[in-house]
């Protein structure tokens, strides 16, 4: 080729090699109209030169004391322009496919994110595939192309950090899902997806930079993952939720009922296949008879069960609670546990605040008893877990969720906010009201 390379910036200065015939004496060369910035005659058949500035298709003309002669065409070529899709944001560690559009790219010679090269093809004239290189921390940088038309900017790509996952609130909740949760950490606003336990979550709204606000999808019995993806990246908080079962009463013998009571949340026995007073008793969900449901249910208690006697003590309990106003933790009792009058379990504003209450013989309440939730405290995040039966006196007002090893007896009048398990016996109910709490 006589114009070596015969593309160049229109504000000149590309060195140009011409190759040709009796260059010796060179008195001119010019681009167009235009002189060269300079020249140098290399030998008789080659000159160096640094181009003017100039547009379009020129002709190249050198001028020897034996005359002028057209050696070939140069072109120049105006800067690329270009902007960067998807969004130009993405991991500080790099590795991720963005496309450059626009117009001048075919030359593209480099690309720079700040000051690091990044790897690119040339897809054609209007478009480059870039694939962004790593950043030493997140922010901001400038995006360059050189081209032989120059270098084009005025893009702007942004490293993002690793966003965290603080809190997940309420941490626990139904296997069906469908109910909203807030999760609280750090960088957030470029979320692109939650999943709970590996499921997607169908519906969630980035509150702000700090929240996550999100529909729980349906999951399996148990803790689950929830993990957040944004532009920067996944993180992944372990075991930071838990899909609770459906039952408000469960029977490991039997299922009992005298009266009207009025059941919220799915009944069932397991192994056992006796469920009797029912009605005249309701229930708001499903009953169970030994079917896949009851047993899966049984084995979530039989777990939960082994859970919360496994679980080291922080502190003792007196014979009685009544009076008693207790923060959370987890309490033991070496044998038997009584309530005569209220019980306060006190969260201090901590919606995720448990309680494990362990008790080696039997749990009994005195007419006309009560646990007391305050300042955050949910029935779902207390388990009461009994090494027999539990008897709830006359007229008690119960939360929590019962698991005990051998028996339940709920007597007139009582209300309980929470589930009513028996591993291993029976559950009797007598004009009754027990919510499931979630």
């Amino acid at each position: 080729m006589p114009v070596t390379p015969n593309q160049g910036s229109t504000g000149g200065g590309d060195a140009v090699t011409l190759t040709g015939t009796r260059f010796t004496g060179t008195t001119s060369v010019r681009y167009g109209i235009r002189p060269a910035a300079s020249f140098t005659v290399l030998s008789d058949t080659t000159t160096a030169t640094v181009t003017p500035s100039g547009n379009g298709a020129v002709p190249v003309a050198v001028t020897t004391p034996g005359g002028t002669g057209v050696v070939g065409t140069f072109f120049y070529l105006p800067p690329p322009s270009f902007r960067i899709t998807p969004p130009a944001a993405g991991p500080v560690a790099g590795g991720n496919t963005v496309t450059f559009t626009g117009r001048g790219l075919s030359t593209t010679s480099e690309v720079r994110f700040g000051t690091q090269t990044a790897g690119f093809v040339v897809d054609y004239d209007g478009r480059l595939t870039v694939t962004v290189p790593a950043a030493a921390a997140a922010g901001p940088v400038a995006v360059t192309v050189r081209t032989r038309g120059g270098i084009g900017g005025g893009a702007t790509y942004t490293y993002l950090a690793l966003p965290s996952v603080t809190t997940v609130t309420l941490d626990s909740g139904p296997v069906g899902g469908g109910n909203l949760v807030v999760i609280t950490g750090t960088a957030f606003s470029d979320t692109t997806g939650v999943t709970f336990g590996g499921t997607p979550a169908a519906v969630f709204r980035i509150a702000s930079d700090t929240e996550i606000d999100v529909l729980v999808p349906a999951g399996a019995l148990g803790s689950a993952d929830v993990s957040v993806t944004t532009l920067g990246g996944t993180t992944t908080a372990v075991d930071a939720y838990t899909y609770l079962g459906t039952f408000a009463v469960l029977g490991g013998v039997s299922v009992t009922n005298t009266g009207l009571s009025q059941v919220t949340g799915d009944l069932g026995v397991s192994p056992g296949v006796s469920v009797t007073g029912f009605p005249p008793g309701q229930v708001n969900g499903t009953i169970h008879v030994s079917d896949a449901a009851a047993v899966d249910g049984h084995a979530d208690l039989v777990a939960t069960y082994a859970d919360a006697v496994a679980r080291t003590p922080d502190a003792g309990l007196p014979g009685d609670v009544g009076g008693v106003t207790l923060t959370p933790g987890v309490y033991n009792a070496a044998s038997s546990l009584g309530l005569t009058g209220t019980l306060t379990l006190d969260a201090l504003g901590d919606r995720n605040a448990e309680w494990i209450f362990q008790i080696g013989s039997t749990l009994t309440t005195a007419t006309a008893s009560s646990v007391l939730l305050i300042n955050g405290a949910t029935a779902r995040n207390v388990i009461w877990q009994i090494g027999t039966s539990a008897t709830l006196g006359i007229n008690t007002a119960f939360a929590g969720r019962i698991l005990a090893a051998v028996s339940i007896t709920v007597n007139a009048g009582v209300s309980v906010n929470g589930q009513v398990l028996a591993r291993d016996g029976a559950v009797t109910l007598d004009t009754n009201i027990i919510a499931r709490p979630w």
